[in-house]
């Protein structure tokens, strides 16, 4: 599928106003969480809204993730630009160019994409504004293709890495938080300018693990089942890998084909284990 085409299926699932998105006023404190879908977002929710509860407790507010930093294409349940003090936090799944013109900070998050296909999979059964696949060789093909919720992986970790020197991007992958999480955390708050003590540091991390985070009513978003938009929980697993259980022998080698392909001339490290 080519770029215009991909961009097609973006834009058949997304509220009809996002051009003005181009142009809404920035402040230059404004932070954008950016993941192509199932990439780590409700992790980094977490993890931001910790953060900032450390940095500014007299901020802290007794509200769900998701409207602690509001996603931008989604106004449904909340509106992201509401007025509200600064640093502001916004969580998007938008490719680059559809989001409005930086002067904000960007961390962006990025997992093994046999995993993303994975996830997205399950996540487009129980989403109920999107298809359910009618099979996993279909729903591969189409991933691969760009044809899918948020148009092609490839070009939106392409995007964004071709814009790193321009805005101000700090890359996070979901493996690297999986194996070190302190650490990745830590380089998080040295590129937002957050100093956390030992103690804020070690409650960042605790509140922040999977298991902690999947009995937490503000980070699991099981309220949207409970709103009958999702048909059932959306969080899974949180590992890395799950992709060999769901790959065959010549699914694997498609996917190592097209994947050194189109990511030939992309300088992010792409080692997954």
């Amino acid at each position: 599928m080519d770029s215009d085409s991909s961009l097609d299926v973006v834009n058949s699932a997304l509220p009809k106003d996002l051009d003005a998105l181009l142009d809404l006023e920035l402040r230059p404190t404004d932070v954008f969480v950016v993941t192509y879908p199932k990439s780590g977002t409700v992790w980094m929710q977490q993890i931001l809204v910790q953060i900032m509860d450390a940095a500014h407790p007299e901020q802290a507010e007794d509200l769900i993730n998701r409207n602690r930093v509001p996603w931008v294409e989604d106004r449904l349940f909340d509106e992201p630009f509401r007025d509200r003090p600064d640093p502001r936090y916004f969580g998007s799944h938008l490719p680059v160019d559809m989001l409005p013109r930086f002067s904000s900070q960007v961390v962006y998050v990025w997992r093994n994409p046999r995993d993303v296909l994975v996830s997205l999979y399950h996540f487009s059964e129980a989403w109920v504004f999107l298809e359910s696949p009618k099979s996993f060789e279909d729903f591969f093909q189409d991933f691969l293709n760009g044809d899918v919720y948020m148009g092609s992986w490839f070009d939106h970790v392409r995007g964004y890495q071709a814009e790193r020197d321009r805005l101000q991007i700090h890359f996070m992958k979901f493996e690297d938080m999986l194996k070190d999480l302190r650490g990745e955390v830590e380089k998080l708050c040295l590129f937002l300018g957050h100093s956390l003590t030992e103690e804020q540091m070690d409650r960042v991390v605790e509140t922040s693990t999977f298991n902690n985070m999947k009995v937490n009513p503000k980070a699991n978003y099981k309220d949207l089942v409970e709103k009958e938009r999702y048909s059932k929980n959306t969080m899974r697993k949180g590992v890395a890998g799950d992709w060999k259980n769901h790959f065959t022998v010549a699914q694997n080698e498609r996917f190592d084909q097209v994947f050194k392909e189109k990511m030939r001339d992309v300088s992010l490290s792409c080692s997954w284990e």
